[in-house]
């Protein structure tokens, strides 16, 4: 069972810059007897002011799905996209795991032309290949988005997944209920509109995403679309049940445009149909001192908490909630999708507030990226969300650094390791992954 896999030893770490140096891939040594435990044991740079982002393993679980087996495949390369470059890098980590070898680099100009999408987003490997994300259509800052697939063995790019794609044009994230046949996606907003930071006006004007869509997988179609209502911007991150005998998930929708709070929606097969409903709220908050805001929430007054990720334990019990605008990490207990309990609160970083670390004292940024080990029991987290975005709602600067949570996977709680701090330095630090597999990184087609 993937939920009794060996403790992780290391973690990936994607660490975008913008100072004109290269991104990088670091290594980070989670082996608690390790001489260089909670060290950076290896850097491997990639391009210049790329931001690489959302990476995943080139296999996972989902190659033995009995309609597309691929049960020779191992997970051993890591598909890594960027963001603001649109190039993709695949990386080697089966001869030495803590020095990652980039053996093959697919520029812009062919992501682009063979993909039909440029801005590649998220990673997920999939029965049929490697699924790619991407926010705007080749040749373009605008839509539509969409889904593209790769090879699994030599990475080549097959091109582009949808066949009707209906109503949908923005794009964020993409996953899918495998037992059901059935895919959704999210929405965010198109490159123009989060370059420089959040355009405002186009927030105000409520253009950015609040629907998330259903597709049938095998027939690559559009079947429905679950609109949470344009009061809630940018519907983020989806977190399908990892049962595939549940068909349920959780998508976070980031701002609600009348009272600056997050929330949690649970998204839920209906008959023959599919639903969508709010079960959390998470409200703004006053600043410490108004005079310490940002510019861009100076004339607001309050501090939104910003929900920009989410991550599900391998059980489906439990619910993790980084809120990077206010600094909280929070724990939901979801054993009833439709009913959460909050069942724990870890406090580190925030807008005005900058509760410290005990390793570290005040520290910049928020919990954003989230990452649970497959037992439940560790969970890391980063700082960085986009940095153009870090600028913008942190502009005294977001250096990375990770930190790691002991959590209780029986009733619930999470506290803070004192000792564990991993410091970036003049990087960020974005999205985690724990080799070999973690709670975000499979799908599965058995129970």
């Amino acid at each position: 069972m993937a939920i009794d896999a060996p403790v992780e030893e290391l973690a990936y770490v994607a660490a975008p810059r913008d100072d004109g140096k290269p991104d990088a891939m670091c290594v980070v040594d989670l082996n608690k007897t390790s001489d260089t435990y909670k060290q950076i044991v290896s850097t491997l740079e990639l391009g210049v002011r790329d931001e690489i982002h959302h990476f995943n393993w080139n296999a996972c679980s989902a190659s033995l799905c009995p309609y597309a087996p691929h049960p020779y495949i191992e997970r051993r390369y890591l598909v890594v996209p960027a963001l603001r470059g649109s190039n993709i890098y695949i990386l080697d980590v089966k001869e030495d795991p803590k020095s990652p070898k980039l053996i093959k680099t697919l520029d812009a100009n062919e992501v682009e032309s063979r993909s039909g999408y440029t801005r590649p987003h998220t990673v997920h490997c999939g029965p049929e290949g490697i699924y790619v994300s991407a926010l705007a259509a080749a040749g373009s800052e605008e839509g539509p988005g969409g889904v593209f697939l790769m090879d699994h063995y030599n990475f080549d790019i097959l091109g582009q997944w949808e066949v009707e794609r209906g109503p949908q044009s923005l794009s964020y994230d993409f996953w899918w209920h495998l037992g059901y046949d059935v895919a959704v996606t999210s929405e965010w907003g198109y490159p123009a509109m989060i370059e420089n930071g959040l355009n405002l006006e186009d927030l105000m004007e409520r253009k950015f995403g609040h629907k998330i869509h259903i597709w049938d997988i095998r027939h690559r179609k559009n079947i429905q679309t679950l609109d949470l209502g344009d009061d809630y911007q940018m519907t983020l991150e989806l977190r399908p049940a990892h049962d595939p005998t549940k068909a349920h998930g959780f998508v976070n929708a980031v701002l609600n445009m009348n009272d600056l709070s997050s929330s949690i929606w649970t998204w839920y097969k209906d008959g023959d149909n599919w639903g969508i409903q709010k079960i959390i709220d998470i409200p703004a908050q006053a600043p410490e001192n108004p005079d310490d805001l940002p510019p861009v929430l100076k004339d607001i007054g309050m501090i939104p908490p910003l929900v920009t990720d989410h991550i599900l334990s391998l059980d489906d019990k439990f619910l993790y909630v980084s809120c990077w605008g206010t600094g909280e990490m929070l724990q939901y207990d979801v054993s009833d999708p439709f009913n959460p309990k909050h069942v724990g609160t870890l406090k580190i970083g925030g807008i005005t507030k900058s509760h410290p670390h005990p390793a570290a004292g005040p520290v910049s940024g928020g919990p954003q990226m989230v990452e649970l080990s497959r037992d439940g029991k560790r969970l890391y987290f980063t700082n960085s969300l986009y940095i153009a975005l870090d600028n913008q709602f942190y502009p005294e600067g977001a250096n990375g650094w990770m930190v790691k949570a002991d959590t209780n996977v029986e009733n619930g709680g999470l506290a803070l390791d004192p000792d564990f701090f991993v410091d970036f330095g003049e990087s960020r630090a974005h999205q985690i992954r724990l080799q070999g597999g973690d709670s975000s990184s499979d799908s599965y087609c058995y129970p």
